[in-house]
């Protein structure tokens, strides 16, 4: 068994930045929703602010447990299949849950709200891990692909009743990214391409509003106060920044033009108000956390602990490409929070929750 070495100490600074970094902006992106300026009544004012800061401390307290709990734990079937039968459990709950915002996303109890789709990130890359570890690394055995393919199907399913195609689209990219670095051949990976994408073109287009967002993308300068309103204050707010920004809490955007500044579009706003500095900054932090997750995944001493690795790290990496990306209008509007920065405590405390195991995998290397 390898010697236990002490934790990562860059990759856990990376996060204490992120966190810390998100929890300014979520205050200075939220205070116009809050009646005032950006120190209008301080951070105790700021309902925002403090929700995120109890799931700020909540994620800490996740992640400093996930780092002292032996990953090698969740491979045991009894662990896996709880975790995963609690997330399939907590989609279907959701679905007769009020509805938020139109849709059956979140569990709300007064001031709290939980997201359940958060936790199935957790569940399904720790289930795929376990199957390939099971099975075997060769990803093109039927009696891996048959169970993956089915449980991953189900949960996105799932999400996709919410509806949340963004997150769907999401959960099953990371398993099918897990499964082609465990061995997937080409043939079988290009295949299940082909048969995918028509499928994710029908279920865009039978949605009207899902229709509108892919028309308004592929044509950015039609409807600028009705589809592509939001992603055009977007790219105001992210070329008003400059290089190095207007100045924290000066950002003009956030008064109201750009709706719903601190959650999806927090990083039109980091733009704006950081500059171009402070973009590249964000993304060079994920930069650097992407880097030591992959080198404590690849150096992990079991085949479990470097899938649960490899697909946690993705599942981070691809949120923040996709946030980033929609605030560039790189890719058609999709509600995907940045990690760490967007304001909403389930990602905040699930993500947080998720560099605690990369931790404690590079404790094990």
């Amino acid at each position: 068994m390898a010697k236990k070495l002490a934790h990562d100490k860059t990759l856990f600074t990376v996060v204490v930045l992120l966190v810390a970094l998100g929890l300014v902006m979520v205050y200075s992106a939220s205070a116009a929703l809050t009646g005032g300026g950006a120190s209008a009544g301080g951070p105790g004012g700021n309902p925002f602010f403090l929700k995120q800061a109890v799931a700020a401390g909540i994620g800490f307290v996740a992640l400093l447990s996930a780092m002292h709990f032996d990953y090698r734990r969740l491979k045991r079937p009894a662990v896996v299949y709880a975790i995963l039968g609690a997330a399939a459990a907590l989609l279907v709950a959701v679905l007769f849950a009020p509805v938020h915002n139109e849709t059956h996303r979140w569990f709300v109890l007064g001031p709290v709200s939980f997201q359940p789709s958060e936790v199935a990130k957790l569940a399904l890359v720790a289930y795929v891990a376990y199957q390939i570890d099971r099975k075997g690394e060769r990803a093109d055995r039927p009696e891996l692909l048959v169970p993956v393919g089915l449980v991953v199907g189900i949960v996105c399913g799932l999400v996709m009743l919410q509806p949340d195609m963004g997150t769907a689209v999401l959960l099953g990219t990371t398993a099918v990214a897990m499964l082609f670095l465990a061995g997937l051949p080409w043939r079988l990976f290009a295949g299940g391409a082909t048969l995918a994408l028509p499928a994710l073109f029908f279920l865009i287009v039978s949605a009207p509003y899902r229709r509108r967002r892919l028309l308004a993308f592929l044509d950015p300068e039609a409807d600028p106060l009705g589809a592509n309103y939001q992603v055009q204050q977007s790219l105001i707010a992210v070329g008003s920044g400059g290089l190095l920004g207007v100045g924290l809490g000066n950002s003009l955007q956030k008064l109201h033009f750009l709706p719903q500044p601190h959650t999806d579009f927090i990083y039109a706003i980091v733009a704006e108000e950081l500059g171009m500095a402070g973009a590249l900054a964000v993304v060079a932090l994920f930069g650097v956390l992407l880097w030591r997750g992959i080198a404590a995944s690849l150096a992990a001493p079991d085949v479990f602990g470097r899938y649960l690795g490899l697909g946690l790290t993705l599942a981070l990496g691809l949120q923040a490409l996709v946030n980033v990306s929609v605030a560039l209008s790189l890719m058609p509007t999709k509600g995907i929070p940045m990690p760490f920065l967007s304001y909403g405590g389930s990602s905040l405390v699930v993500s947080m929750t998720a560099c605690g195991v990369l931790l404690n995998l590079s404790e094990h290397a």
